[in-house]
């Protein structure tokens, strides 16, 4: 799980397209049995990592982006 650094919202985050993107920029998002975050774009299905995060997610209530933690990483802050 991920938590925005400004907000404190955990996996409230949405995915901005590109505009060079050629894709459907059919976006889903659901929790596997392992309860890890899934996310599927234009049938591609991956589980993100930090990496990710900080690269590609926005966060919804906030708008900040580069701003990912793993959550557990957080807490014992």
């Amino acid at each position: 799980m991920f938590i925005c650094k400004n907000c404190k919202s955990v996996d409230k985050f949405e995915l901005m397209f590109s505009p060079e993107y050629k894709g459907n920029k059919s976006f889903k998002l659901n929790y596997n049995e392992n309860n890890d975050i899934e996310i599927t774009v234009d049938g591609y299905t991956f589980v993100p990592d930090l990496t990710f995060m900080n690269q590609f997610s926005v966060c919804k209530y906030c708008g900040q982006i580069y701003m990912w933690d793993y959550e557990d990483n957080y807490n014992k802050k």
